[in-house]
């Protein structure tokens, strides 16, 4: 219970501290509420990733397809399940992805994982952008490399064998702790626009 309050208190505090630091007239369409709600939400997720990853240290046994089910699924469903409840875009983007739908998915994106790849102290930012024809704001926040990572995600040679089965693309391998796993990239779309565009439908 009371890391579940020191969480949520994180959570406003990196709200506040971004709103303020980022409080400037490109943002002023984008709603607070939802912006700060944003901020909680994947700290919530972030959380949920590293809690999940924890599970496999100290295990001596390869991860299977199962493990991947038990630790990433999860991360994922809810992904979708915060896109959908609160009509946002929630994605995890990554260069070095072993998804094909985690690469970048426009330039803006490639520029913030390069922008987090530059400094390391970065943990997230908001970029005003148009997303599938869209004006909207998006919230990015960095994954870092934690041990239980490397489980599936260290040297090449050493990935698993569903990896390497399942994964013949796979690009997410040879990191260290503490490097550039990926990103969060939650889009927000303009209120006013979204719900004119509701309406023409």
């Amino acid at each position: 219970m009371r890391k579940h309050v020191y969480q949520i208190i994180v959570g406003i505090g990196l709200a506040i501290a971004l709103l303020s630091v980022h409080s400037f007239p490109a943002l002023a369409q984008g709603d607070p509420a939802d912006l700060a709600k944003a901020v909680q939400e994947i700290e919530a997720l972030d959380q949920l990733r590293s809690g999940l990853a924890s599970t496999l240290e100290g295990h001596t046994e390869e991860p299977t397809m199962q493990t991947m089910k038990e630790v990433c699924k999860p991360v994922g469903m809810r992904a979708m399940q915060l896109s959908q409840e609160n009509h946002w875009q929630v994605k995890q983007i990554a260069s070095k992805y072993r998804n094909p739908a985690h690469a970048p998915d426009n330039l803006r994106s490639k520029i913030a994982l390069a922008r987090f790849q530059q400094n390391p102290d970065l943990m997230g930012f908001w970029d005003r952008e148009i997303v599938d024809r869209q004006e909207g704001t998006r919230y990015y926040r960095r994954i870092n490399v934690e041990t239980s990572c490397l489980a599936c995600h260290g040297l090449q040679a050493k990935r698993p064998q569903f990896v390497k089965d399942n994964y013949p693309q796979d690009l997410a391998y040879n990191f260290q702790v503490g490097d550039l796993r990926g990103m969060y990239a939650v889009f927000i779309p303009d209120l006013k626009a979204a719900l004119e565009q509701a309406g023409e439908s």
